[in-house]
């Protein structure tokens, strides 16, 4: 009988092999602790997003709700939910709180989806939100912060449109009906003097609703003259031979308007104030993040449109529409109650009461402890 073989050799291999397999887990542990292998190894400098938070004990946070489910539009003008939840930066704060994700490609639906508690939290345009507020009686949501401001351009065929008053008797595409863009365009219209029955889209110029994911074929195919769009569908256009008439911007003091807001389900507000806190210092966050890193957020934006969408933007359509749009926290509330007002003044809505359409109370509690300055409700706040 070999040594190797012998009952002492073997007894005493099997002693060494059960000591390292009981220091295993001890040897397992210290790596983890050391960050090595684990999603923690992330730099949280200006140049990247932050992982995922734990507390002291290695575990996510707990919040009171297991679930939020928030909706957007997979456009530029949506780049703090695009970026934000595509770089973890919500789910930080979120902790062991999943997200639930759903996409739209016009307010109007998305406001239906949060009536039906298809979504909790969703980043929508101001028309749509007011709309939706109103419809409700002050009952189904709050805007509680703001996201983006411009990105919005009137883009015509140059063949056919030289020149403002040449929109007159044109084909004009909007994304929806009483959509933030429909709104502005239809109190443009009213501006020049010319007529149209906002219900039809009839009048002095034909306003054809589509939906921007077929607007630039509609375009190519003749069907419309022009569209008021936000980004990127504005610079697609452009990228099919179209020129920018006019950005909206210009129509708005210092040149800001609010395009993109985050509004909330009152219920959902009420039974997970936690939950809505965390998903607006998510925002803040983001968009501290995007301000400080604008060509990486650019990059990151156009990864999540294509996991959306299936298709990249090339750079001739993404460098301008990026360039056009500001984020921000304030929900520039003076510049959506005036928005009401041309919704008024197109006949998609009756003089609203528009009281209590902002809770700022979470945004600026962030803001403060940040050491930010606070934001205005326009005296439509709930305080």
């Amino acid at each position: 009988m070999s040594a190797q073989s012998s009952p002492a050799f073997r007894a005493s291999r099997r002693r060494r092999y059960l000591a390292a397999a009981a220091a295993l887990p001890i040897l397992i542990g210290a790596l983890a602790a050391c960050g090595y292998g684990s999603d923690d190894d992330k730099s949280d400098d200006a140049t990247s997003a932050p992982a995922a938070s734990a507390g002291a004990s290695g575990t996510a946070k707990k919040l009171s709700a297991d679930e939020v489910k928030i909706g957007y539009f997979p456009n530029l003008t949506h780049a703090t939910p695009l970026i934000g939840l595509k770089e973890g930066i919500f789910q930080k704060e979120l902790g062991a709180t999943k997200v639930k994700q759903l996409t739209f490609n016009a307010g109007p639906a998305e406001i239906e989806a949060l009536n039906a508690g298809s979504i909790d939290i969703g980043w929508i345009g101001p028309s749509p939100a007011i709309n939706g507020y109103t419809k409700s009686e002050g009952k189904s949501l709050r805007i509680i912060s703001g996201s983006a401001s411009g990105g919005v351009k009137l883009v015509v065929n140059p063949k056919k449109i030289k020149t403002l008053d040449d929109v007159k008797g044109k084909k004009i595409a909007t994304p929806q009906l009483g959509n933030t863009q429909d709104v502005a365009l239809l109190n443009w219209i009213k501006s020049k003097g010319w007529k149209v029955d906002a219900q039809s889209g009839k009048g002095d110029v034909s306003v054809v609703r589509t939906d921007n994911k077929i607007t630039p074929d509609a375009y190519k195919q003749g069907s419309i003259d022009g569209a008021w769009v936000p980004e990127p569908t504005a610079s697609k256009l452009v990228s099919e031979g179209a020129k920018v008439l006019l950005d909206e911007s210009t129509l708005w003091p210092d040149k800001k308007f609010v395009i993109t807001n985050v509004i909330v389900s009152q219920k959902f507000l009420t039974a997970h104030p936690d939950v809505v806190e965390a998903v607006l210092r998510g925002s803040v966050n983001t968009n501290a993040w995007i301000t400080a890193n604008s060509d990486k957020a650019k990059a990151v934006a156009n990864e999540q449109l294509k996991e959306l969408t299936q298709k990249a933007l090339p750079a001739d359509i993404l460098d301008p529409a990026w360039q056009s749009i500001q984020v921000l926290d304030d929900p520039l509330a003076k510049t959506a109650n005036e928005e009401a007002q041309h919704a008024v003044d197109a006949g998609l809505l009756k003089a609203p009461k528009l009281d209590g359409l902002y809770d700022l109370t979470l945004l600026n509690k962030i803001l403060t402890a940040d050491g930010k300055p606070t934001v205005d409700a326009a005296g439509l706040g709930t305080q």
